[in-house]
C-alpha cells in the first residue's frame, strides 16, 4: 500500500492532538499517547496536546484556536465519536469545517472492519478542512488511532505517498482568497 517516492525530501507536518474525555487525565490517555507517539515516530512535530471534556462549545473552540494558529497544519482528536449522548466530537468537528472529507470515515470503516468487524459501524470517525488546517476525529481507543494512523493517516500526511496525499495540497487549500 505504501508508495512512497524516495526522490522527494519528507516535510514534516505540526500536529495538534486533542483528546476528548471526561474522565482521562494525560497520565492516563492512552489513546493521545499513541497518536504522539507515532506523529513523532513519523518525523512530524507534536505542536500541541489537550485534554477536553466532552462538551462540544469547548471542543470546537479549540479547534478554532488551532485553525487560527499559524504553527498547526493538522489537528487529530481522538475520543467522542460514538453513539452516546456525551459524544459529541463529530458535531464539534462539523460546526468548524469548511469542507469535509467524506471518504475518510469510509475508508477508515473500511479499515476497521477488517480489525473489528461489524463493531465498526458503531465508529463515526470524521475528517475535514477549515481555513487550510485538516481535522480528523478518530474513536477513543488505542487501537482506533493506531489503525487510523498506520493505515491512512501516515501515507496521507507523507508528502512523499504517491499518487497523492494531503500534505502536498496543501498550500492550495485556501486558494480561493488569493486575489485575482
Amino acid at each position: 500500500m505504501a508508495n512512497i517516492d524516495d526522490s522527494k525530501e519528507f516535510i514534516a507536518l505540526r500536529i495538534a492532538v486533542l483528546t476528548v474525555s471526561d474522565s482521562r487525565s494525560l497520565a492516563e490517555d492512552r489513546s493521545g499517547d499513541t497518536l504522539a507517539g507515532r506523529i513523532e515516530g513519523a518525523g512530524h512535530i507534536l505542536a500541541a496536546r489537550v485534554i477536553l471534556p466532552d462538551e462540544r462549545g469547548e471542543i470546537a473552540n479549540q479547534l478554532r484556536a488551532w485553525i487560527d494558529d499559524p504553527a498547526i497544519d493538522v489537528v487529530i482528536s481522538t475520543g467522542g465519536t460514538g453513539l452516546t449522548g456525551r459524544d459529541v466530537t463529530v458535531e464539534a468537528h462539523r460546526d468548524v469545517y469548511e469542507k469535509e472529507i467524506d471518504a475518510f470515515g469510509t475508508i477508515f470503516t473500511m479499515v476497521s472492519m477488517q480489525k473489528i468487524g461489524t463493531s465498526a459501524v458503531q465508529s463515526r470517525a470524521t475528517g475535514g478542512v477549515a481555513g487550510g488546517t485538516y481535522l480528523f476525529a478518530l474513536p477513543g481507543s488505542p487501537g482506533a488511532c493506531k489503525d487510523a494512523w498506520d493505515d491512512i493517516l501516515a501515507y496521507q500526511l507523507d508528502y512523499r505517498h504517491r499518487p497523492c496525499n494531503f500534505a502536498e495540497i496543501m498550500p492550495r487549500l485556501e486558494e480561493h482568497k488569493r486575489r485575482k
